[in-house]
C-alpha cells in the first residue's frame, strides 16, 4: 500500500473532531471542496468508504484504523518539531481522554506545567471527558492518544501503567440527614431516599448500595446531575445522597457541610493510564504519561 497523504489524514482528524465538513474546513484553514478532494483521495486509496456523511458525521471502522494512525502522525510531528525548537502548527492539539472526577480533582494540577509550556510552544491538549470505564474505547477508536481508564489490559500497540486507587465515598449534608434520614440510612429506607447520579453510565451509587446492604441490582431513586462540580453542591444542598470520591468531598466534611453514610463502606476504583507507543526522545505523550502519574501519586496515595 502507497504511503498516506499527510495532509489527507489532517482532513479525516478534523472531521472527526468537527463533525461535519464546514468546520473542519474551518479549523484547517482550506475550502469545503479541498476537504471533500482529500477524503475522496484518501477513500480511493483504501477502497472503502471512510466516513459516514450523516448529521453529526461519522467514521466507518475504516476510518477509525486511519484516524488512530492520523493522530499518532500528528503527535510526531508536534514531537519533531519541538525538538527543531520550531513553532507548533497552530491546528496541533493532542486529545487525551480523562473521567470527570479525575478531572475536577487531580489531572488539571498534575498537567498544569505542560499545558503551560504549551502556550509557549504553541502545541494544544485536548481533554475529551467520559465515564471511566468508557474512555478506553475513545481510544480503541483512535478519538485520542491516551486515557484514564479503569481497565488494566492494554490494547496492542499501546502500553499502561497504573495510577493509583480513587476512593468513593456516599455523602449527604447534615440537613438532609435530619429530615429524610434520622435513623441513617439502612436496608430498609434506602429504595425512599434520593441519590444523585453524575449521568446513565454511572452505577456508583448502586454499587455503594449493593456493598453497603448486600442487596444485588438496588432499585434507586435516582437525580441526575452531570457534572462533578455540581454534583458535590448538589449533596451539599441537600438533593439526595452522593457516592463522590473522598478527595473531592474532603472540604465539604472538615467544615460540616457533608457527613459521611457508613464510614466503613467504600468503592475502591483502581484507575491506569493507556497510551499509544510512539517513538521519539522526550514525547509529548510520554510526558503526560509521567505527569498523570506523578499527579496521581500525589492525590490519591
Amino acid at each position: 500500500m502507497n504511503e498516506f497523504d499527510p495532509a489527507a489524514l489532517d482532513c479525516l482528524a478534523a472531521l472527526a473532531d468537527e463533525q461535519g465538513f464546514e468546520r473542519a474546513a474551518q479549523r484547517l484553514a482550506i475550502t469545503q471542496s479541498a476537504v471533500s478532494q482529500r477524503l475522496r483521495a484518501l477513500e480511493t486509496q483504501v477502497g472503502q468508504p471512510l466516513v459516514v456523511r450523516s448529521r453529526p458525521l461519522r467514521l466507518t471502522e475504516a476510518g477509525k484504523v486511519l484516524l488512530r494512525f492520523a493522530r499518532q502522525l500528528q503527535a510526531l510531528r508536534v514531537d519533531v518539531a519541538r525538538e527543531l525548537g520550531e513553532r507548533v502548527a497552530p491546528q496541533s492539539r493532542l486529545a487525551i481522554a480523562v473521567n470527570a472526577d479525575s478531572l475536577a480533582t487531580w489531572v488539571l494540577p498534575a498537567l498544569d506545567g505542560l499545558v503551560q509550556r504549551g502556550l509557549r510552544e504553541g502545541y494544544g491538549l485536548e481533554l475529551v471527558v467520559d465515564d471511566q470505564d468508557f474512555t478506553h474505547d475513545s481510544l480503541r477508536q483512535g478519538a485520542v492518544l491516551g486515557c484514564v481508564s479503569t481497565v488494566a489490559e492494554a490494547l496492542r500497540g499501546c502500553r499502561v501503567q497504573a495510577l493509583g486507587v480513587m476512593r468513593y465515598v456516599a455523602v449527604a449534608s447534615p440537613d438532609f440527614c435530619a429530615a429524610r434520614l434520622p435513623d441513617g440510612l439502612h436496608a430498609g429506607n434506602f429504595a425512599d431516599t434520593p441519590f444523585l447520579v453524575f449521568n446513565r453510565k454511572d452505577d456508583s451509587q448502586a454499587q455503594w448500595v449493593s456493598q453497603a446492604f448486600g442487596v444485588r441490582s438496588p432499585r434507586l431513586r435516582e437525580r441526575f446531575v452531570p457534572s462533578s462540580e455540581a454534583y458535590v453542591n448538589a449533596a451539599v444542598m441537600g438533593w439526595g445522597v452522593g457516592v463522590a470520591p473522598e478527595i473531592q468531598v474532603r472540604p465539604w466534611v472538615q467544615v460540616g457541610r457533608l457527613v459521611v453514610l457508613k464510614p466503613e463502606t467504600g468503592i475502591d476504583v483502581a484507575l491506569y493510564w493507556h497510551q499509544w507507543q510512539l517513538q521519539g526522545r522526550g514525547a509529548l505523550l510520554d510526558q503526560i504519561g509521567l505527569a498523570l502519574a506523578e499527579g496521581a501519586r500525589q492525590a490519591l496515595g
